[in-house]
């Protein structure tokens, strides 16, 4: 998914924003107007995804201020005798079949209160700490885009670099425990046959455009502030690499802590790990909770879980914030900071349902049907604009002209043939088995699930609603309106030339 869909677009799309040097919506102009609606598309992706995806972080930080509120004692999810546990909570060490542990019993009982909930019927009313812990990353997030790549790169520096030195204090932790070499023999060992479940490929892909980037408006808008000629062919491959090889190096944290917690629990790996939100609230805390020193580690994990939250927000509401500070420079460019004051006020009140007692559930649809759907289909969309309609000749001229050199060959045959067909596969094979993708052992009702299609359908349809919009709105014949639609409004010239245009 790397070599084949992941750096293909990565590398497509940081020379698209470089060379025409404007954000997901403006860009359409200059390559296919009537594609216009895929940068609508995306900035709805990010406006779903800053719905839930800073609820997670508020859970962390939740987590912190729970963590330093033990910095003198011992940490809230250590003992069973809290007021939110159960007769059936038991120590880690005396686990049986029907018990659960106090740390499961902490985040489900006490940090989000699920059991006041009778599902996605009955969400009941909002947290008022969760609604402070998601408000208060809102407020970090503002004052990290408000002046934009000015503000927000500086902020990066710290939540880019600072998650490394823990991921590396966290490893040496985590291989001195005892059992953490069955867990890392247990993460390096392929399970071939696993590549038969398409869930796994659907997996693989949306990690990659998830951590990468490609397809949620990132990277033309970060890219846009490049100079001319900076060497994004490097930029594409060294980031790519550096992001993969992080993820290699998290799979030994975490896998040393679950080897760990299968020697403590005496239990198989299998049995000790979780996917997703249980994985980083329930299992981890539950090792940190067992280890010498545990506030402490407490602390820097969460601390790193925030700060890593942090980096990819800021990412998604930059894109948003680019692509309509430069489709309306008037009216939102020249007051960035109202607009952007504005826009998370928004996002935050329609985030409020998942601060609710059975937020997790709507976190989970939004997750599946916000941007885990329909990004695959907009990625597809875009590459296919870019390639099929502009042009990989065209788009491998305007790469020359900014790095004096094509693209060579496979980075041209990604573009024209491999990666968009198989972003369309995949995407046919994720709506095939969205019920899956849900996972756990709620069933959600069939209203919900009809409301995340509506969601999906959201996103999907500004494609070819803004293609129809656009061939009623340009004049003259069939033909003549189909050709106008697909020829660039606006060319792109690059600085230099425009400097002597202007002269």
């Amino acid at each position: 998914m790397l070599v084949f869909g992941g750096l293909p677009l990565f590398f497509m799309e940081l020379a698209l924003g470089q060379y025409h040097r404007c954000g997901c919506l403006t860009l359409w102009k200059r390559i296919c107007p009537a594609l216009k609606g895929v940068g609508y598309a995306i900035c709805m992706i990010d406006i779903y995804m800053g719905m839930y995806y800073n609820t997670i972080i508020g859970w962390a930080v939740y987590y912190l201020v729970a963590s330093l509120a033990s910095i003198r004692g011992q940490l809230p999810w250590t003992s069973c005798d809290n007021a939110w546990n159960t007769p059936a909570c038991a120590p880690v060490t005396a686990l049986t079949n029907t018990s659960s542990t106090p740390a499961k019993e902490f985040f489900e009982r006490n940090v989000l209160e699920q059991h006041r909930s009778n599902g996605l019927d009955d969400m009941g009313p909002i947290k008022p700490s969760l609604a402070l812990c998601v408000f208060g990353v809102f407020v970090l997030v503002y004052f990290s885009l408000w002046k934009g790549v000015r503000s927000a790169g500086k902020v990066v520096w710290v939540t880019a670099l600072a998650p490394y030195a823990v991921l590396l204090i966290l490893l040496v932790r985590g291989v001195t425990l005892p059992g953490a070499t069955e867990g890392i023999r247990y993460y390096l060992t392929p399970e071939w046959h696993k590549l038969q479940n398409s869930k796994v490929w659907i997996d693989a892909a949306s990690q990659i455009f998830f951590s990468l980037g490609p397809g949620f408006g990132t990277l033309l808008a970060l890219s846009s502030y490049n100079k001319f000629n900076n060497n994004c062919y490097r930029d594409a491959l060294l980031t790519s690499s550096i992001n993969c090889l992080t993820s290699f190096l998290a799979g030994f944290v975490i896998f040393s802590v679950l080897g760990y917690m299968a020697h403590v629990q005496n239990k198989s790996i299998e049995e000790v790990g979780l996917e997703g939100p249980g994985l980083v609230f329930i299992v981890y805390p539950e090792a940190i909770a067992t280890m010498t020193g545990s506030v402490f580690w407490a602390i820097i994990f969460f601390l790193m879980l925030i700060t890593l939250g942090l980096d990819s927000t800021f990412g998604g509401l930059e894109a948003v914030t680019t692509a309509l500070c430069d489709e309306y420079p008037r009216a939102l460019g020249r007051h960035r900071e109202l607009f952007v004051a504005g826009l998370l006020l928004l996002i935050y009140i329609c985030a409020l349902p998942t601060t609710t007692y059975g937020g997790v559930y709507l976190v989970d649809l939004l997750n599946v049907y916000g941007p885990g759907l329909a990004i695959l289909f907009v990625v597809f969309a875009e590459a296919a604009g870019v390639c099929w309609v502009y042009g990989v000749g065209r788009f491998s001229r305007d790469v020359r002209t900014m790095l004096g050199h094509e693209p060579g060959w496979f980075w041209r045959a990604c573009w024209s043939y491999i990666s968009p067909v198989f972003l369309l596969v995949l995407f046919v094979f994720s709506v095939l088995g969205h019920a899956e993708m849900l996972g756990g052992e709620y069933e959600y009702p069939p209203w919900s699930i009809a409301v995340g299609w509506a969601l999906t359908g959201t996103t999907v349809s500004m494609i070819p609603l803004y293609i129809i919009y656009k061939f009623i709105i340009t004049p003259g014949s069939f033909l003549t309106r189909l050709r106008t639609m697909k020829t660039p409004e606006v060319t792109s010239v690059p600085p230099t030339d425009q400097a002597l245009c202007a002269l």
